[in-house]
């Protein structure tokens, strides 16, 4: 049975990575050896995984990571520190500052 992993990176200057693999010990050995220079996390080295969530279903995986790259900084902080239940808030929060500045 295959296994994919969803992950979330802090890099080095703090921001965050997430990406999608189905070997998640050689991946980050990957991003942080420099695999590849055109990465993200290139030269914001090293990088240290704070999250992660394993997958049967290829498509769900790839469903979850293009959610989270859309999300907010806060967002994934309530995701890697397992705080699920905060999400709805933050999504509520953002939609009103955002309805605020348009309006102002």
């Amino acid at each position: 049975m295959n296994k994919y992993y969803v992950y979330i990176l802090k890099c080095s200057d703090n921001s965050y990575y997430t990406g999608v693999t189905n070997n998640l010990e050689k991946r980050i050995v990957e991003h942080n050896s420099g695999y590849n220079p055109q990465s993200y996390t290139f030269k914001r080295r090293p990088v240290e995984l704070v999250y992660y969530e394993i997958f049967q279903n290829i498509n769900d995986a790839i469903a979850l990571e293009k959610q989270i790259k859309g999300w907010s900084r806060k967002k994934k902080e309530a995701v890697i520190s397992n705080e699920w239940h905060k999400l709805p808030d933050l999504s509520r929060n953002r939609s009103s500052t955002q309805s605020s500045d348009e309006v102002g």
